[in-house]
């Protein structure tokens, strides 16, 4: 039987320690050779892309997800799992939640990798549903006593707070500056849509731990290079997908390329995360591809339990 899930059932089923579970397991899976997962896939079509990202967990399953960008209001991304040794479908997800909490699971791995031991405070520059799921999951890895929150629109950044209130159980203000979001924070969310830098890496406390989400290219980046230049521990969920952007990743250009480590290898060991308090580490989050899938496939794990 096919399991289907929508955007209501996936936001019931998955909870935030799940989640981060799951894509730690991915990203350990990916080092280790056992998931594989290529750069994404784009084909222009008039007017828009369609885009498709896949992964292979070896001996178990495969599938992928395919999302578009012609910008029509009912469009949906659609994540798809087989059976590695049938080839049936096992279950299908429409919507927009499991990506969003796929990409904030990986946010939430980074800090619990990479933030210092004792952050409790986080800031975040966005208000929207990505911002909210990378809340979501840091709270899974860390105490967190406060969240500030920015985003151009007042009301917007105010309803955020109260959800982090209500929903998470954590003190939280809206504020009326990117600048004043960030200070003296332990760990610092920037999600937005922002083609130009919101952030200024001077404005960040020594042992800030940075999630980057949204834009990061060379000709549209929510930060600047002098956030990289301040990073000691500068890191991605995917090496291949960094080097395959176009345009460049910033984190990719030849500059960095050479001190950009694989989270994956972070997680095994392999080399070395956080060595100082007083470090500044980023994570420039690329959405490793194959991730959607893997959290599928724990939620159908959940979903066949259950029925």
């Amino acid at each position: 039987m096919t399991l289907l899930f929508t955007d209501p059932e996936v936001s019931a089923a998955l909870d935030a320690a799940t989640t981060v579970d799951a894509m730690r397991a991915a990203l350990l899976a990916a080092y280790e050779g056992r998931l594989v997962a290529p750069p994404r896939a784009s084909a222009p079509l008039g007017g828009g892309r369609m885009v498709l990202t896949a992964g292979h967990l070896t001996g178990e399953w495969y599938g992928y997800r395919s999302y578009d960008t012609f910008g029509h209001p009912e469009s949906e991304q659609l994540v798809v799992l087989h059976d590695g040794r049938t080839g049936a479908v096992r279950a299908v997800a429409v919507g927009e939640e499991l990506g969003s909490r796929r990409t904030g699971g990986l946010g939430g791995v980074a800090a619990d990798a990479l933030a210092r031991p004792d952050a409790v405070t986080l800031g975040v520059i966005g208000s929207g549903r990505q911002a909210w799921t990378q809340v979501w999951a840091v709270a899974a890895v860390r105490p967190l006593r406060e969240v500030t929150v920015h985003s151009r629109s007042a009301a917007r950044r105010e309803a955020f707070a109260a959800r982090v209130r209500t929903e998470l159980g954590i003190a939280a203000r809206a504020v009326d500056s990117a600048a004043t979001a960030v200070r003296d924070r332990d760990v610092v969310v920037l999600a937005t849509t922002s083609e130009a830098p919101v952030l200024d890496a001077a404005q960040l406390a020594p042992g800030t731990h940075v999630n980057a989400v949204g834009f990061k290219q060379l000709d549209r980046a929510e930060f600047g290079l002098d956030l990289l230049d301040a990073a000691e521990l500068l890191t991605t969920d995917s090496p291949a997908q960094a080097a395959a952007y176009q345009p460049p990743m910033l984190a990719a250009l030849p500059t960095y390329a050479g001190r950009l480590r694989d989270l994956g290898a972070v997680l095994a060991g392999a080399v070395p995360g956080r060595t100082a308090e007083d470090q500044i580490s980023v994570f420039c989050s690329t959405g490793l591809a194959g991730t959607e899938v893997f959290l599928l496939d724990r939620l159908a794990r959940v979903g066949a339990a259950t029925s």
